[in-house]
């Protein structure tokens, strides 16, 4: 599926309108709700196709953020044969007790992959704690940034951001 054509199907899946509160604390009026496109089976798997080139040469893990990172990281592993980790907002007291559950990360190149991204603070919160486990993470992909360059906390941290989407590339079907 061409990308304009994946923007617009994601636009009328997933867009809508209303007052909403962003993980930032900001206010918008224009929401794409991940979870609609995620939930879509045939539409998330033409999402994570087209992700597959934005997936930096050398990776050798994917690390999907909770909650909306793991459906696409799923996906996105399925189309590149890279074995996936599950990373949590924080590990659990119980079970494994583990931050990332699925692939081992420590040691190895980790490319963190998130559904939408506005100023990339989960990302960042993320990147630091797996860095601190003994990953190695310069990349993270999105399926959409809200913005149309690339966030300063995630500069600052070091990363880059490779997303398949900007707001702009999202458009009605006409």
């Amino acid at each position: 599926m061409e990308l304009e054509e994946l923007g617009r199907r994601i636009y009328s899946t997933a867009h809508l309108t209303g007052e909403f509160v962003l993980r930032s604390g900001q206010t918008t009026d224009e929401y794409f709700d991940k979870y609609r496109f995620e939930a879509d089976p045939v539409l998330l798997d033409a999402i994570a196709e087209a992700m597959v080139r934005l997936v930096p040469a050398g990776t050798e893990v994917l690390a999907g953020l909770e909650m909306g990172g793991i459906p696409v990281v799923t996906a996105l592993a399925r189309h590149t044969g890279l074995p996936c980790a599950f990373v949590r907002k924080q590990a659990k007291p119980y079970g494994t007790r583990r931050l990332a559950e699925g692939a081992e990360t420590a040691g190895r190149r980790v490319t963190i992959v998130e559904d939408v991204v506005t100023t990339g603070g989960q990302i960042v919160l993320s990147t630091t704690e797996l860095r601190a486990l003994g990953a190695e993470i310069t990349d993270a992909l999105c399926v959409i940034n809200r913005n149309p360059d690339t966030p300063a906390p995630l500069t600052t941290a070091g990363l880059t951001l490779h997303a398949l989407l900007t707001t702009e590339d999202l458009t009605p079907t006409v």
